[in-house]
């Protein structure tokens, strides 16, 4: 099994944000990096992704073959992406949003129609992550990743094998769960748990939903809440219980074996993150330049092989098994393959977010207010 070199990110939180850091140019938030741009001549672009989302010798190698410096950005989650772009505090170009944040960002007229005539590499992604519901015309994104939301557990830490969310809100796991930390996952897992869609506008449900962590959190279920945090508390064996990503696990996986993942019984969200370019981008060609470069199968094999997230490239899917063997020596675990890529049966009991009416919207707002922790 390969041996990831994922190294801690050191991080500086900025309005809500972790800014990594590497060698790559780092945008300066109070900068106006347009007019440095210009002043300078040189081609820019400005991207914002995920923490720990990226093969970062990509990110070199885009500015080695184009010649245009990028500006990398990470955020901890869609919600404060959102809060950044609506506050006007970046000027990004570039940004992958999850697909209930995308449908909003369009209904928002915060994205642009893309120009697929300069991204050829669109041509490589799977029908199947085509016209789905936060892009139903397929005109404002190329899909980036995929995968699953579900439970990772260090098997030395419970009482036997965990099979359904109920573990999250569960006394036996008092001050050894780790909430995520942001409202449409942590509620969206209630709501599963309590037999309601994940996209449920009743209020009735979606307040039993806010009842049972709120009692969870009273009864000292949970040790805290996270998102990028997750990656040393869990490999370090400092919590028992956590709701992630399927990618982020194998990453985890990586430095405790002790840790399991799986999707419970009743279902999980299954998501898809997708490249956008803004409304008010300053370097749209770069921006495309850039998709279509991501978009590629070298380019996407690499990426699989370093964030453990599966590629929405058919033919680095149907590759990768091939290229870790060659890479490796050794033969890919076909059960670390199916959590990084689940089947079409697997993805049957998971449930897609699709962008809620305002109205809900506020309501997830104040009750997560009103969760503290």
């Amino acid at each position: 099994m390969k041996k990831l070199a994922i190294a801690a990110l050191a991080c500086v939180l900025v309005g809500g944000f972790c800014f990594s850091a590497c060698t790559i140019e780092r945008i300066d938030p109070e900068a106006d990096t347009n007019t440095a741009a210009t002043n300078t001549g040189k081609r820019v672009l400005n991207v914002c992704n995920w923490g720990e989302y990226i093969d970062e010798d990509l990110i070199a190698q885009f500015q080695e073959e184009t010649g245009i410096t990028v500006n990398y950005q990470t955020a901890e989650s869609n919600e404060s992406l959102y809060s950044l772009l609506k506050n006007g505090g970046a000027n990004y170009d570039v940004i992958c949003p999850s697909d209930y944040m995308i449908s909003q960002l369009i209904e928002e007229d915060m994205l642009q129609p893309l120009n697929y005539d300069n991204i050829p590499n669109y041509s490589y992604i799977g029908d199947q992550f085509k016209n789905l519901a936060f892009d139903p015309n397929n005109e404002y994104t190329v899909p980036y990743t995929w995968g699953t939301l579900g439970i990772i557990y260090n098997k030395t830490m419970v009482d036997g094998e965990i099979t359904s969310w109920s573990s999250l809100y569960d006394d036996a796991n008092r001050g050894n769960v780790l909430l995520i930390n942001n409202s449409r996952d942590a509620f969206g897992n209630a709501l599963i748990y309590l037999g309601y869609s994940v996209n449920t506008t009743n209020e009735d449900e979606i307040r039993q939903a806010y009842d049972l962590i709120a009692d969870a959190t009273r009864r000292g279920v949970f040790q805290g809440k996270v998102m990028d945090e997750v990656f040393n508390k869990m490999e370090q064996g400092n919590a028992a219980i956590a709701t992630y990503y399927a990618g982020d696990y194998l990453s985890m996986y990586e430095n405790n074996s002790d840790l399991a993942y799986v999707i419970p019984e009743e279902g999980a969200n299954w998501f898809v993150d997708a490249w956008c370019i803004l409304k008010n981008a300053q370097h749209v060609s770069e921006a495309e330049e850039w998709i279509n470069f991501m978009a590629s199968t070298d380019a996407s094999l690499a990426n699989m092989d370093y964030i453990w997230y599966a590629s929405p490239n058919t033919e680095a899917l149907e590759k990768y098994p091939e290229y870790y063997k060659e890479t490796y020596g050794e033969e890919l675990d076909p059960e670390l393959y199916e959590i990084m890529a689940p089947s079409a049966d697997v993805l049957k009991k998971c449930e897609n977010y699709v962008v809620l009416p305002q109205e809900t919207r506020d309501l997830y707002n104040d009750l997560w207010i009103q969760l503290g922790l």
